[in-house]
């Protein structure tokens, strides 16, 4: 099946009610501050040499790019300069009667609030005096807890697969993904397109490209990921983050492009992987040699005028192609029990499922290989910049990605020939205008459009009647995903094939103004989320044994029969305000609020259908009911700080802030409710399921139907840090931090239909009600918002900036993180629908330790060309384990097997080897919920160094060469998976496989070997 899309999905204004279009003029009419979210405040005070202000003193910073923009200090002498891009500038302060002051290179790093003093001296203008650039470590005027990630790191720091996101996890309090992320795990090729920080979910980071939102509403996840090569520098906020920022209550990760100057700038690279240079997976045990891997980036970029001191550009484009056999481990059937099956329908699959090529030390089947694993990507990226005279400036970025791959190990497939293939296409525009009015104010618009346009289709698209099962699909679109003892895992994948076309529109406009000790902000934003779904889905059975496969009986079955089509409109607006109060020169307040409209999301033909529980009937969002949930309206977000000044030299500063955000929800909420009746027939069934009779047996069972509660509320968080930094040298600072987090209304899905007593409290559909009266109800998933979570942290940082050929970043980070469920779109996987707190347990993400070390380092060699420009680069990482919950296959207690936790008879003891992780004999699987927490077990931990040696030479002129070599996994560590979860399973505290595939952080060593020439 291919997906198809309407144009309708490509139109904004024409979607859009007379009412939207006025709120929008009236938004952009009304605001007034706030400079480029992600750029730059540089500001301070002009002095005499003996302390005294010097009112109307210019001061002025200048840019390779032609940008320039200048201040006239206030009575008091205090200067403000706002919305700087992140750059290296040149800057001076002038007054009548007193010397010049020039500081040249000063860098100003992506969204710092810099505070740089001048006190000139007595003499002639004509008179100038030439200052070194010392910009403070410490932040002394802002109360967010940030970390940026400089241009040198993001180029030089190893980087496995060259994705910027994995520089995030450099950040205090990120953690390495859990065994159970969704896009913080690494997709082949694409790299993570989220990050767990400061104990939020991963879809709770915003990433904000040139001061524009590129999330993705589908999943709230990133939707293009720029090429390292276009990327200037980047900056997380993890908590308390200014009003400026929200529709996310995690993290801001802001990303600032690379723009030309007025020289012409390039480089030519490649980067190449091969198997040769490799080790063999610690699971890949039944060969002397790695699977075969090869791996190919290259491309380059460009830079440099149009029009020379005005217009500038910066191109970059990268072609990745990898070919990778990808490792397998999963049980399999022994010959005895392939010649043992009598099931005609089970005699036909086992050719499907390959022979043991390895016993385990209990003697259980498995086979051990690989299955062939193809990607085919190519990104590239434009940027513009035009100085349209003095008080205007234009920015424009455009990014595109076409990528095409097959993964054998989709959704979990775990033996060759199944897996996925996708072709999914990306791109972003970006436009920035800035205007100064008058020498205090400034205004900047933004526009922006992201769009993620593809299809996901089975890798084995099978009939599935001709193997005689009945699933209710009788086409070639791939079989039911068939999963046995919770190791085999075959078919499918169930939720394919499906396709998507999404479309974010941004418009946003904001001003600045400064009036003596005030800086004051207000803006605001208006967003546009189009998602047009198409989906059809083979279902998924579950075998609790190999013995009940044999047997063809599964115990639990879901699908939902039918094309499931939905064409989203989902919009948000937002305003705010701030004021940054400097009190005195030590003691600064930042004071603000936030309001966020999240729209409750419509349909454009009506296709939401919900069950009204009150009713106990199917009803039609725009026919039978008006919305799908209630208006989230009434967002309105305090953020309060304060930076305090310690000591006299400005080295030592105190910083405290509190904040409230809440999460525009994700288009998942509602996408599903399309699937129901009359569009769609959702079906699940518990208990025993032949495969040759299923979708009988399933109907019989009842439907299944998607709601959301009429209540769901957005997700909100109250975040709150207290640090202590201190700049303990020239070119270093320590800082002592607390982090800490309570969230509340956090989505979570639960089966409003449990039986109580073995009595389903919705035994059928209303006669009355408008769509299917008096059908039969099996399990009701229910969105809803009785989620919470908590969040503990305390670290310590020391950074270093280049000096000496020596820059560092290092950070310890103790901390402990609690919820009810760690991920929006992990469906409901509660074991008892009734008790949402007990759930509340250790978060999947949760790593009570975490230590990372970052570090570039010139060595001091000289002399001969073969000796000097040697440069050596690292990334350390050491984490104690993440939780795994532990489960049993029973499927009658909540209708869903693999949720239902055991009881625990005994002290839970860690063995920490592959072949048994911990005890298995204190867990027993009881008829009944039993007494054994969410995520008590912990697993295996993560330690991880990469290494890069370069070396750098200028064989003439401007030409530089570079060549380098990348050693991933530098220790060959096996990072080990989490260990088999499922009471009585074959593998029950086993573990099978890495934490990571091969080719991806911590699975074994590889060598990657570069060269590039730059001019």
């Amino acid at each position: 099946m291919a997906p198809s899309y309407s144009s309708a999905a490509h139109v904004l204004i024409g979607s859009c009610s007379l009412k939207w279009v006025v709120l929008m003029l009236v938004l952009l009419c009304v605001a007034a501050r706030a400079g480029a979210q992600g750029a730059a405040v540089l500001q301070g005070r002009v002095l005499d040499a003996s302390d005294a202000a010097l009112p109307g003193a210019t001061v002025s910073v200048h840019a390779a790019t032609g940008f320039s923009i200048s201040a006239r200090a206030g009575p008091d002498g205090r200067y403000y300069i706002p919305a700087l891009p992140a750059t290296t500038y040149t800057m001076r302060a002038d007054a009548p009667g007193f010397r010049t002051e020039i500081i040249e290179q000063l860098i100003v790093d992506v969204g710092r609030t810099v505070v740089r003093d001048f006190r000139l001296a007595v003499g002639s203008q004509s008179e100038t005096i030439v200052v070194q650039a010392e910009v403070p470590l410490v932040d002394r005027a802002t109360a967010t807890v940030g970390h940026v990630v400089t241009a040198q790191t993001v180029q030089q720091i190893p980087l496995n697969g060259r994705h910027f996101t994995d520089l995030g996890l450099l950040v205090p309090a990120s953690v390495a993904p859990s065994q159970t992320g969704f896009g913080s795990r690494p997709t082949r090729g694409i790299g993570a397109v989220g990050i767990n920080t400061a104990g939020n979910r991963e879809e709770a980071v915003a990433f904000v490209i040139n001061g524009v939102t590129t999330n993705n509403l589908t999943f709230g996840l990133l939707i293009y990921e720029p090429p390292v090569g276009s990327i200037q520098e980047f900056r997380v906020d993890n908590s308390a983050f200014s009003p400026e920022y929200g529709h996310v209550s995690g993290a801001i990760v802001n990303i600032v492009t690379r723009s030309g100057t007025d020289q012409f700038h390039g480089e030519a690279f490649e980067y190449v992987r091969d198997d040769e240079l490799d080790a063999r997976n610690f699971f890949e045990f039944t060969t002397p040699d790695p699977h075969s891997f090869t791996k190919h980036q290259f491309g380059g970029s460009l830079g440099g005028p149009i029009a020379r001191r005005r217009t500038f550009f910066f191109a970059a484009v990268e072609r990745f192609t990898q070919r990778q056999s990808v490792d397998m481990n999963s049980l399999v059937l022994s010959d005895e029990q392939r010649a043992a099956a009598t099931d005609p329908v089970i005699r036909r699959l086992i050719p499907l499922i390959p022979r043991a090529s390895f016993f385990d030390a209990d003697g259980t089947p498995r086979f051990v290989g690989s299955a062939p694993a193809v990607v085919d990507s190519n990104r590239w990226t434009v940027d513009f910049q035009h100085n349209a005279g003095r008080n205007d400036r234009v920015h424009a970025f455009y990014g595109a990605q076409r990528l095409e791959a097959i993964e054998p190990g989709s959704q979990a497939n775990s033996i060759p020939g199944f897996g996925h293939t996708r072709h999914p296409s990306h791109n972003i525009l970006t436009i920035n205008e800035g205007h100064m009015v008058g020498a205090s104010l400034l205004n900047e618009a933004r526009f922006g459009r992201n769009r993620l346009n593809g299809g996901t289709h089975p890798a084995a698209p099978l009939n599935p009647a001709n193997y005689g099962i009945a699933n209710g699909v009788s086409r070639p679109i791939g079989l039911p995903q068939i999963v046995v003892a919770g190791d085999l895992n075959f078919g499918g994948p169930a939720i394919y094939p499906q396709g998507r076309d999404d479309t974010l529109y941004v418009f946003a406009d904001t001003m600045s103004h400064s009036r003596g000790r005030h800086t004051m902000k207000l803006g605001g934003e208006y967003r546009h989320f189009i998602n047009e779904n198409v989906a059809e889905g083979t279902g998924l059975f579950n075998f609790p044994s190999v013995e009940t496969f044999l047997a063809g009986t599964a115990n639990a079955f879901n699908i939902t029969l039918g094309e499931r089509r939905s064409l989203i409109d989902q919009r948000a607006m937002s305003l705010f305000f701030q004021d940054h109060v400097t009190l005195n020169d030590r003691l600064s307040l930042e004071l603000g609020v936030r309001y966020e409209w999240h729209v409750t999301p419509t349909e454009r033909e009506d296709r939401f259908v919900v069950f009204d529980a009150d009713r106990q009937s199917l009803r039609r969002i725009g026919v039978d009911l008006e919305k799908v949930y209630q208006q989230n309206n009434t967002n309105v977000e305090p953020r309060v700080g304060v930076a305090w000044v310690l000591s006299a030299d400005g080295r030592t500063v105190v910083r405290a802030a509190y904040a409230h955000a809440a999460d525009q929800p994700s288009t998942t909420v509602v996408r599903d409710t399309a699937g129901n009746p009359p569009f769609a027939a959702p079906l699940t069934a518990a208990g025993s399921i032949p495969l040759a009779s299923a979708i009988e047996t399933t109907r019989l069972a009842g439907l299944a139907p998607m709601t959301v509660d009429p209540a769901f509320e957005n997700a909100s968080l109250r975040m709150w840090n207290a640090n202590l930094q201190r700049q303990v040298a020239r070119e270093m600072a320590v800082t002592l931090g607390y982090l800490g987090s309570r969230g509340t209304d956090l989505r979570i899905s639960r089966n409003i239909n449990q039986p109580v007593g073995g009595v389903r409290p919705f035994a059928a559909v209303s006669a009355a009600s408008p769509i299917r009266p008096g059908a039969p109800l099996g399990n009701i998933t229910q969105v809803e918002s009785s989620g919470f979570s908590s969040y503990n942290a305390g670290f310590v940082s020391v950074a270093k900036r280049m000096s000496h050929g020596l820059q560092f970043d290092a950070s310890y980070t103790w901390s402990r993180s609690l919820d009810t469920n760690s991920l929006n779109s992990s469906g409901f996987a509660v074991q008892n629908g009734y008790d949402i707190a007990g759930e509340y347990g250790l978060s999947d993400f949760d790593a009570r330790h975490r230590f990372v070390l970052s570090v570039i380092y010139g060595l001091p060699f000289t002399g001969h060309a073969l000796t000097r420009g040697w440069q050596v680069a690292a990334i350390v990482q050491s984490q104690s384990g993440n939780p795994v919950n532990i489960v049993t296959s029973n499927s009658g207690l909540n209708g869903v097997p693999n949720t239902v936790r055991p009881n625990v008879t005994g002290p839970i003891r860690i063995i920490g080897s592959d072949e048994r992780w911990f005890d298995p004999s204190v867990f027993v699987a009881v008829e009944r919920f039993g007494n054994l927490g969410r995520n008590v077990v912990i697993g295996p931990a993560f330690h991880n160094s990469d290494l890069s040696l370069i070396k750098g030479a200028r064989p003439g002129g401007r030409i530089g060469l570079q060549i380098r070599v990348d050693v991933f996994n530098l220790f060959n560590v096996p990072n080990f998976g989490p260990p088999g979860n499922i009471v009585g399973s074959p593998t029950f505290g086993k573990i099978t496989r890495t934490r990571l595939p091969t080719g991806e952080s911590g699975s074994s060593r590889q060598i990657q070997v570069a060269a590039k020439v730059s001019f």
